[in-house]
């Protein structure tokens, strides 16, 4: 079984990596690089993987509010909690937004869509989009890669096994479950504000 896992893990997990960090990311990322510690990825392809992901998932969520601003599915981002925050945020600090939204979970769609719909111009995101989509994707996939090495003194010989792949697995999961309480919690706070 984790024979199998691992093969599809070496053939397709680059591009697991790369559709991951389209939508919210970091999960994808953090396991790219733990992958990457395990000499299942290369560092740096996991790196481009995550990085040209999570620029193109972004661009994608821009054009999505630039183009289409008045279609049904932007709107329902548009009743999201949190875009309101965002949009106000976007309109006071342009930069500093597009730079670190990103970083704030559960705020990315809403976020790209929001820089879409505000009058930041196309060049000017693409390009912070693009700094930041390499900072973040580095940074991920560095502490995916420094996970694995604690990992592997904590686990030891079990890592030299394929046992690392439902580590690597469990790892994912636990941060995507994390990522969803504290997207839940953000929300929550967002809709007593606005409420």
């Amino acid at each position: 079984m984790t024979e199998a896992i691992h093969h599809l893990i070496e053939q397709y997990g680059l591009l697991a990596v790369f559709l991951g960090c389209v939508a919210e990311g970091e999960s994808a990322a953090i396991l790219g690089g733990f992958f990457a510690h395990q000499h299942i990825f290369v560092l740096w392809q996991a790196i481009v993987a995550a990085a040209l992901g999570a620029f193109i998932g972004d661009t994608l969520f821009f054009l999505l509010g630039r183009s289409f601003a008045d279609n049904r599915q932007v709107d329902k981002f548009r009743r999201r909690p949190g875009f309101g925050r965002a949009y106000r945020l976007l309109n006071t600090h342009p930069d500093i937004f597009v730079l670190s939204n990103r970083y704030i979970y559960g705020m990315r769609l809403v976020g790209g869509i929001a820089a879409g719909l505000s009058t930041i111009p196309t060049w000017r995101f693409v390009i912070l989009n693009a700094i930041s989509s390499v900072v973040w994707a580095v940074l991920f996939s560095a502490i995916g890669y420094i996970f694995g090495l604690g990992a592997e003194r904590f686990i030891g010989q079990a890592l030299l096994r394929h046992e690392r792949l439902l580590v690597g697995l469990g790892i994912g999961l636990a941060v995507a479950i994390l990522g969803w309480f504290v997207a839940r919690h953000i929300a929550g706070k967002e809709r007593a504000k606005e409420g």
